[in-house]
């Protein structure tokens, strides 16, 4: 396989066990880099592998439904693979205080679904970054975070 090939296949894994329907935290172990950074427009930056498990937690104590999906194959080039998603889920858990526009209440039962675009860095099979940019906008004004134009 090519470089490109294993990089994909590493965020293939990291889609499907980090941020699918189910959430396996042993992947952050297995292919998150110590200091890995991952950047999103709704939330803080995290950075590390117990930063990151902890984001994942309350994340998906707070939305147990959460679940993302590729919508485009993943472009690779050098140490770079980018990917389409769609996702969201309802708030049915407890209160959420992870959005930069402000927080949730326990079990509002609004949901969220938007799409969006990352790119992640992997280098020597381990995933060092992930920024994406996503539709923001679209799941904060879906939970009455900011109001619709």
């Amino acid at each position: 396989m090519t470089k490109q090939e294993d990089n994909k296949a590493v965020v293939v894994r990291w889609f499907t066990d980090f941020w699918g329907e189910t959430c396996d935290l042993s992947v952050v172990d297995d292919i998150a880099a110590p200091d890995m950074l991952l950047k999103y427009s709704l939330h803080e930056p995290r950075r590390g592998r117990e930063d990151i498990r902890a984001f994942m937690t309350d994340f998906r104590a707070a939305f147990p439904d959460l679940n993302f999906w590729a919508t485009a194959d993943l472009i690779a080039e050098g140490d770079y693979v980018v990917g389409q998603w769609e996702g969201g889920g309802r708030h049915t858990g407890p209160a959420f205080g992870d959005f930069l526009a402000g927080s949730l209440p326990a079990a509002t039962g609004r949901a969220m679904r938007f799409t969006g675009t990352t790119v992640l860095k992997v280098i020597d099979g381990r995933i060092v970054e992930e920024i994406g940019l996503d539709d923001g906008v679209a799941a904060l004004t879906q939970l009455g975070l900011i109001k619709a134009a």
